[in-house]
């Protein structure tokens, strides 16, 4: 493969590829595994490259407290208190034999975000082929590291994380075994307004961390994941749900199947439009190249008459010489008759 260019489950994903597409579960099975199922085969039929899951247990990833700190203050969740929330949010690890068995059977990989290292073995149980490690979670880096050792690509998340901690996460992960690594670039608002999106940041993570950058998208629509592929994403990672009205922890900022559908399309579209630096006619062009300007004769002229403004002229179509010539023709004389209508060719003028 090309510098920077890697496989997960034999998709190839980095500069030069179509965009690697995620589609998200999260908590939106709002507690039911048929609901899980069906999500996953949305995404599917939508078009999606992979799914992804999120293993956690309430308490691996907080405690049962109503402290400070404890009760959730602002955003879409506000009132909620963390054990409670994740508690409903969490995809229940009973679940996962189910829906890593319908990825094989539908033949789309399914990987996870552990939250603690106990999910991480729970995962290479079913032999994930890559790892997300969450925004919330790139500042712990004995996880980062504990993911890296497993030796599977990371999809690496940066909301909210200062320049300093993404370049600590990378390397963490670099030293502890990580070859293959994707950042993408986030915004932690739930959802995030499209001014938020800051996307002119991913060719800055490119730079500084060396790697390939995505986009995990929190906005309302699909222009501003569009606009991420057009600015060089590789993934492309999007939250799904069944209908918004169904409700769920994050149901909100999640799209349904036809809008998931409509991105992976544009995404795509949007991939397939950038192309290669190259000028000259495409294949599309060539019916059109015929309805260029060229010089014709617009009157009647006589063998040994002189070219003038008012008997030859640029226009359409293009058979004739092209119109960078009229001043050398202008004042030259006709070699033979030359009806009104005649496409001039230097075959046309006398020496």
């Amino acid at each position: 493969m090309s510098e920077g260019v890697f496989a997960i489950a034999g998709r190839p994903v980095g500069p030069g590829q179509p965009p690697f597409i995620i589609a998200e579960l999260s908590g939106n099975h709002n507690g039911s595994l048929e609901r899980a199922l069906r999500l996953l085969r949305a995404a599917v039929e939508a078009g999606a490259d992979a799914v992804k899951l999120q293993t956690y247990r309430p308490d691996t990833i907080t405690i049962d407290h109503d402290g400070p700190g404890f009760l959730i203050e602002k955003g879409p969740w506000a009132g909620r208190r963390l054990f409670e929330l994740y508690g409903e949010a969490s995809t229940p690890w009973e679940w996962h034999e189910a829906l890593f068995a319908e990825g094989r059977r539908l033949g789309v990989p399914v990987f996870s975000t552990p939250f603690d290292p106990t999910a991480v073995d729970f995962l290479e149980g079913f032999e994930v082929p890559a790892f997300k490690i969450a925004s919330f979670e790139i500042v712990d880096l004995p996880l980062v590291r504990r993911i890296a050792a497993t030796g599977k690509p990371i999809v690496m998340s940066t909301g909210m994380a200062s320049e300093e901690e993404i370049l600590e996460a990378v390397a963490a992960a670099r030293d502890a075994g990580a070859r293959d690594i994707v950042v993408l670039h986030c915004n932690s608002g739930y959802p995030t307004p499209v001014s938020d999106s800051r996307l002119a940041t991913m060719a800055h993570l490119r730079t500084i961390t060396g790697c390939p950058v995505g986009l995990s998208d929190h906005t309302l629509g699909t222009a501003v994941a569009v606009a991420a592929v057009a600015l060089g994403a590789v993934v492309i990672e999007k939250h799904i749900t069944l209908a918004r009205a169904d409700g769920g922890p994050d149901a909100a900022f999640s799209l349904e199947p036809d809008e998931f559908a409509r991105l992976c399309r544009d995404c795509r579209d949007a991939f397939a439009a950038i192309g290669e630096v190259k000028r000259g006619l495409s294949a599309s062009e060539e019916a059109s190249r015929v309805f260029r300007r060229s010089l014709y004769a617009v009157a009647d002229i006589r063998a040994g008459e002189p070219f003038t403004e008012a008997n030859i002229r640029s226009i359409r179509p293009g058979h004739g010489l092209p119109p960078k010539h009229l001043p050398e023709l202008l004042g030259r004389t006709a070699r033979v008759d030359i009806p009104r209508g005649t496409p001039l060719s230097w075959a046309l003028v006398a020496d």
